[in-house]
């Protein structure tokens, strides 16, 4: 049998869990564990990645418009409860006004795409003997690949809430980037010269409402109060249509800072400080599962002011009715299985 089938899979998502939290590890790596319900911002990154996946796939001797409307169909599938639905409806909404601002902000690009979703797989080497690990082996999936200028570069999609200073100087500390950037370069025998972030902003806009025979009489009242006259011309609201809030969207998608893209160079010494620090990380995962010990980090518990997915669990001392009806059971990488929807436009 070929020995790196034999080897257990490491990737980004584990390390970063196993350095947060070695519990959270234990729960989702060893006894897979994932909650029921997808963090909201996690499920609307990833159906926008997804979009962005088929327009970067698509045939070049295609007509521009075709594709785009063989993708906004491809939405349209992916929300089938919209219309009863308010969750479906708000994101059926955010995405397609996100993906067609994006073609309109980029008709075109300067660079040559390489590969769309680009898995690899690459040893995790010990940097004091230059040895692989016998035990993990290194998996994961780039965004795209691209060449530019005759280099290469990973293509990294972010969606965020906003676009500011902060988010931008925090870009060039991303460890998932470097990694990736890494040991794809190693799978492919090439050099990864850098990375392009792609970052578009969430629009915080939400669709108007119809009002209440009530809400209109208090409101209206609000204005007589201020008002000299002591009247008003208040209407009733009436809810917004889909194509007036499409049109807004579109209108806050022009604005300034809701699209960022920023191109980032990788240096040699900061590789050598990324396998120092995976090779630890793999010594410290191999005591825990001698020893058994998963320790709590009670800090993450809160982190970034939101509750961990997994804090139901260590709250309640693993009740296994907790278990039951929060969690599921599912393979430790999804990710490295999956692939666009099979329910995906034909181009």
């Amino acid at each position: 049998m070929n020995q790196e089938k034999e080897l257990d899979t490491l990737t980004y998502s584990a390390l970063r869990a196993f350095r947060n939290c070695r519990r959270m590890y234990d729960l989702r790596y060893n006894r897979q564990l994932a909650p029921l319900e997808q963090d909201e911002s996690l499920a609307l990154g990833a159906a926008f990645h997804n979009c962005l996946e088929l327009w970067y796939k698509r045939d070049p001797n295609a007509p521009r418009e075709q594709t785009a409307a063989n993708i906004l169909d491809f939405i349209d599938r992916s929300y089938p409860d919209r219309l009863t639905d308010d969750r479906q409806r708000k994101n059926w909404h955010l995405i397609r006004a996100m993906f067609l601002a994006y073609i309109d902000k980029y008709p075109g690009d300067n660079f040559s795409v390489v590969a769309v979703e680009r898995e690899f797989r690459a040893p995790i080497v010990n940097p004091e003997t230059g040895c692989a690990s016998r035990t993990f082996i290194m998996r994961g999936k780039v965004d795209a690949m691209v060449e530019y200028n005759g280099r290469y570069f990973i293509i990294e999609h972010k969606t965020a809430s906003s676009i500011n200073g902060d988010y931008i100087e925090r870009l060039p500390m991303d460890f998932q980037v470097m990694l990736y950037s890494d040991y794809l370069g190693q799978s492919m025998n090439i050099k990864v010269a850098g990375v392009l972030y792609n970052v578009v902003a969430k629009a915080q806009i939400k669709q108007g409402k119809s009002e209440t025979e009530e809400e209109f009489e208090e409101r209206r009242a609000k204005l007589i109060a201020k008002s000299k006259s002591g009247k008003s011309t208040a209407k009733q609201k009436v809810a917004e249509t889909d194509d007036e809030f499409q049109k807004r969207l579109a209108a806050k998608y022009r604005e300034k800072d809701m699209f960022h893209r920023e191109l980032l160079y990788f240096y040699a010494d900061q590789f050598s400080v990324l396998h120092s620090e995976v090779w630890e990380l793999c010594q410290q995962l191999l005591l825990a599962r001698r020893t058994g010990r998963w320790y709590m980090n009670t800090d993450y518990c809160f982190h970034f002011n939101r509750l961990c997915s997994y804090f139901p669990i260590c709250r309640s001392n693993e009740n296994p009715n907790v278990i039951e009806n929060k969690y599921r059971r599912i393979e430790a990488h999804p990710e490295l299985a999956e692939s666009t929807p099979a329910d995906t436009p034909t181009f």
